[in-house]
């Protein structure tokens, strides 16, 4: 059924295109006409795009991922979402070879990534970092409660959380030490 404007009903596919656009233009603190030119397009046609109202072409994704300096992959990559994504390990058989993607992190970002040893019986509170900032865990050994204060998960051996980075969360240990891979992805402002 077509709306009553006559438009056609916008796609979350578009949508999510739109925003991840939109996005990227602000994360670089671009105007939307310099966004345009750069892309060569018309400021009407982004504002439609960024709207969720458009079915650009891939020639037209190209010019605009372009001109954000980001591969293309990454306005379709539908990831835009700062969870908490929870992610519980796998078993893997002894003498088994496993690959398993666990998250993929698109460019536009620095990544810093660090290994974090928690002693037992230790609350570590996590700083806020800047908007826009998902941090990835992923435990080796030991048990850990972490992620955002309202919405903490527990973790164990193989799990992964990720999580807006930007807000309070914490790291507590119970009686064993922990060994934890933290991945840092913060949008790059240009």
């Amino acid at each position: 059924m077509t709306p009553p404007s006559g438009r056609q009903p916008v796609s979350s596919t578009a949508a999510a295109v739109g925003a991840k656009i939109r996005l990227r233009r602000q994360q670089r603190g671009m105007s939307a006409a310099e966004m345009a030119r750069r892309a060569g397009l018309s400021k009407a046609t982004l504002s439609q795009l960024e709207a969720g109202n458009g079915n650009p072409t891939i020639d037209t994704l190209d010019a605009i991922a372009i001109a954000l300096r980001i591969p293309i992959a990454d306005l379709l990559a539908r990831d835009a979402d700062t969870g908490p994504v929870f992610r519980r390990g796998t078993d893997i058989e002894p003498g088994e070879l496993s690959r398993e993607l666990l998250r993929r992190i698109s460019s536009g970002n620095s990544l810093e990534i660090w290994r974090l040893g928690i002693p037992p019986e230790t609350e570590l509170a996590g700083v806020p970092h800047a908007t826009g900032t998902v941090e990835h865990l992923l435990v080796a050994t030991g048990n850990v409660t972490a992620g955002p204060v309202e919405a903490p998960q527990d973790l164990g051996p193989g799990d992964m959380l990720a999580f807006a980075g930007d807000a309070p969360h914490f790291y507590r240990t119970d009686a064993e030490e922990v060994d934890i891979t933290v991945v840092i992805a913060s949008p790059i402002s240009t």
